[in-house]
């Protein structure tokens, strides 16, 4: 009975202290693509418009309120970065005040977008409030 208690203690032992790694090396190339057309657009240009939003954000991961409604597909830049888990509350903040500057005036596209940012920083807690003001685009014509 004590060979079978340490024969099994033994196996036991093995079984949960092995252990292995794996690193399959790939070579990366990047992926870029572009597309061209021969659509041009008419733009006409009207009166400025603004917007603003603000985002709360708790040990540089959590955020706190804020706004849910965001323009996709911009590239903002010009952002702090660095933030754990991909979180960028300037981006997202400037994000948000387009969506409200666009759609609170009827636009298609904010002409010469400028950007205020201003971040106060607590070291545990920060505000982000962003003001976006612009010219109101509208689309006329797509040829």
């Amino acid at each position: 009975m004590k060979r079978i208690a340490t024969i099994a203690t033994i196996s036991a032992f093995a079984l949960l202290t092995g252990c292995a790694s794996q690193n399959v090396s790939q070579p990366a190339v990047p992926l870029n693509g572009t597309v061209e057309t021969n659509l041009k657009a008419d733009v006409k240009v009207g009166e400025t418009i603004s917007g603003e939003s603000s985002v709360n954000i708790l040990f540089n991961v959590f955020k706190l309120g804020g706004d849910t409604q965001f323009a996709d597909g911009v590239t903002y830049g010009g952002s702090e970065g660095g933030f754990a888990l991909g979180l960028d509350p300037v981006t997202s903040a400037k994000s948000a005040a387009a969506y409200k500057a666009v759609t609170a005036s009827g636009a298609d596209v904010i002409v010469a977008p400028r950007y205020e940012v201003k971040v106060q920083d607590y070291f545990v807690y920060k505000t982000v409030h962003v003001k976006v003001t612009g010219n109101k685009g509208t689309v006329t014509a797509i040829r």
